[in-house]
């Protein structure tokens, strides 16, 4: 027997060996004519020498061989084995083989292995030569078991489909927290969700599957994914498209938990169903109710808004109270108000902290005016009373007031989708891309960043960057006729991102007929920029959509596609964005009012004319409240949203900012003379 049958036999021994205990195999993304000449360069010398036209070990079968399945690996105790990692005991082929396996192993999984024929490779084949003598040679081969065969029809859909599932249970694992699911659990022993007991024993095993995963490294997260989707049923893997996800990502997300179940019994519930108990269980709501009472909170639960009339003296720091005559309005006079003001107008205007603004600046100031930007409506903020100015205080401070910001508002359709998808839309920075929204288009687009040097690529195969925080949250792999495809990326902080540039681009992964190119959003500091690439875009094609540089502070982009920047005024909470607004009042927060110092991050406030609340905000949150009531947390939190917040003439609604937070603000402040300032916070 030869050398080449002595290893050719290892080889297969090994493989039926992996294909027992493992079943699955899967592909390593690498390039296979490299692998091949990794095969043919490894021998030692005077080993590989020419034979007639080529190297003696060069042959078309085993070629064929090792570019079909050579980058296969099994996965034992969530690592990769690679085929060519065995004891070959040959000094002639060891070093092939080990660089081969090593080659494998520096390249991660994409996909699940599948092959259309029942074996790989030729066994023997058989040369008569020119003499009449009959050679045969023996060739690397393998055969397919049940568990890595799909007929030749279906071998790219059933490939696709186990990637999806892979995708969307690690997405599921990254985006869904521990917390949510025994929280979600917790409702369904209570009897508070419809047919919420369909997902016990569901929702128990993710939270099994989590534990499991969360004790691996990078790499063997991978590796687990990959074999453990195969054993997982559908519902599991692809919790987070289901109305159970959705209620789960809302309550990770910090959704007030009685909206976050409203949404998910508007999906799955029927019409006339209504829950048999409310969100907590009576013994809950009866302890928290005496516990109230005893405090001597009960008159203090009822809300309002607080008016001007409200605050004491001591705790204003400026108020505009000139009384002028209401005079004829000129229309164009007042059409002219109507005008939006471009912030970039104001890019060299003198600059002021915001102590500094108040130590020196507001003392003598008679009115102020703040330009009201896009970015600032995420600011949005009411300040609430009590019914009963007094009532006793049930927060950590010395009043019974609060305060309460708006949720954030969508500005496009787009962005609309993306929130309908799962992806967040409320980080600094957000990169969303849609397709499929003119006419059916089934190609596989992809939303990718390629961060700063010390990041990472953000795409479908790696999604989360662990060092910014950046997060492919929607990935869409099979559009369906009749609904837009998305994907997005989001960064929720500036805290974690790496200074330097962001490159967004689309990469077409599997082009299936679409002609219409995408749509896209890159949005930070309340501006969108839109793109519209309205070409057909060629398998493996990448598209530059733009580059957003962050300085530690601040982004700039520079786009690579002619971009449509949404910076026209718009109304919200009664009043009109890119304009100078009238102010009011400036105060603290409520928890630095008074003798109170150091109870909570400070806010300031910038109570605005005109500015009225439609929302219907908390009437308190738990973190305000003492801790006396600490224990009865879950009550008073569906309190607090089940509350009504009573109107009030003269609300005292505007922006706010907190100090430990870094914003901007451009005022203009009218005293013995006319100043336009930047104040920085």
């Amino acid at each position: 027997m030869s050398d080449f049958t002595i290893i050719r036999d290892k080889l297969l021994n090994h493989i039926n060996q992996l294909i027992d205990e493992c079943q699955y195999a899967y592909s390593v993304d690498l390039d296979k004519d490299d692998l091949y000449n990794l095969y043919l360069d490894s021998f030692p010398a005077g080993i590989n020498e020419i034979y007639r036209e080529r190297r003696e070990h060069d042959c078309s079968a085993c070629r064929y061989f090792i570019k079909t399945v050579g980058n296969i690996v099994f996965i034992k105790d969530n690592k990769p084995v690679s085929i060519w990692d065995f004891d070959v005991d040959n000094n002639e082929y060891e070093p092939s083989f080990k660089a081969m396996s090593t080659y494998v192993y520096q390249h991660d999984i994409t996909d699940i292995f599948l092959s259309p024929f029942r074996r790989i490779g030729t066994v023997v084949n058989r040369e008569e030569t020119e003499g009449g003598k009959i050679i045969s040679w023996t060739h690397f081969y393998m055969k397919v078991p049940n568990t890595m065969y799909c007929k030749e029809g279906a071998l790219n859909s059933e490939i696709a489909k186990v990637r999806e599932a892979k995708q969307l249970l690690e997405s599921s694992l990254e985006v869904i927290t521990k917390d949510s699911v025994e929280t979600v659990l917790e409702l369904i022993a209570q009897n508070s969700l419809y047919r919420g007991d369909t997902w016990i024993e569901i929702l128990e095993n993710f939270n099994s599957v989590r534990e499991a995963y969360e004790s691996l490294d990078d790499k063997e997260k991978n590796c687990f994914l990959w074999r453990k989707v195969k054993d997982l049923p559908h519902a599991l893997t692809h919790l987070k498209n289901t109305s159970m996800g959705t209620l789960l990502v809302d309550v990770s997300e910090s959704m007030n938990l009685d909206r976050a179940v409203r949404k998910y019994e508007k999906v799955v519930a029927p019409e006339n169903y209504q829950r048999s108990k409310p969100i907590y269980t009576k013994q809950m709501l009866e302890e928290a109710r005496k516990k109230i009472d005893a405090l001597g909170y009960m008159n203090s639960l009822k809300r309002r808004y607080a008016t001007l009339n409200d605050i004491t003296i001591n705790n204003i720091l400026f108020a505009n109270r000139d009384v002028k005559k209401e005079l004829e309005v000129d229309i164009f006079d007042e059409m002219s108000k109507d005008l939006s003001v471009d912030p970039k107008k104001f890019s060299k205007v003198e600059e002021i902290s915001i102590d500094n603004f108040i130590d020196n600046v507001l003392p003598t100031a008679k009115e102020v005016e703040v330009l009201f930007e896009n970015r600032h409506t995420k600011n949005l903020v009411s300040l609430i009373a009590p019914s009963d100015i007094t009532s006793k205080s049930m927060f950590k401070w010395n009043n019974s007031f609060s305060w309460a910001y708006t949720g954030n508002i969508a500005d496009s359709t787009l962005k609309e989708n993306v929130k309908k998808a799962g992806g967040r839309v409320d980080g600094v920075l957000r990169f969303s891309i849609q397709w499929n929204d003119i006419e059916l288009d089934k190609n596989d687009l992809d939303a990718h960043c390629k961060e700063p040097e010390g990041g990472q690529h953000i795409n479908f195969i790696r999604k989360v960057s662990y060092k910014t925080g950046g997060n492919l949250d929607v990935d869409i792999i099979r559009p369906v006729s009749g609904k837009p495809a998305v994907e997005n990326i989001t960064y929720p902080t500036m805290n974690r991102m790496i200074q330097g540039d962001y490159e967004f681009y689309v990469y077409c992964f599997n082009y299936r007929g679409g002609k219409k190119g995408f749509r896209a959003e890159i949005e930070f500091d309340g501006k969108t920029f839109q793109y519209n690439y309205d070409k057909a875009m060629r398998k493996n094609e990448k598209i530059k959509v733009a580059t957003v540089h962050f300085d530690g502070q601040q982004f700039t982009i520079k786009h690579h596609l002619n971009a449509d920047s949404s910076i026209a005024s718009k109304e919200i909470w009664n009043i009109n964005t890119l304009q100078f607004i009238p102010v009011n009042v400036i105060c603290y927060s409520p928890n630095y009012w008074d003798e109170n110092q150091g109870v909570g991050n400070k806010h300031v406030f910038f109570m605005l004319k005109d500015c009225i609340n439609p929302e219907q905000p908390n009437a308190f949150y738990n973190e305000y409240l003492t801790n006396d009531l600490k224990e009865h947390r879950k009550v008073l939190e569906a309190l607090g949203s089940k509350l009504a917040v009573t109107d009030a003439d003269s609300q005292l609604s505007g922006i706010g900012f907190s100090t430990t937070k870094r914003d901007e603000l451009v005022v203009k402040v009218k005293g013995h003379t006319e100043r336009v300032l930047r104040i920085k916070i």
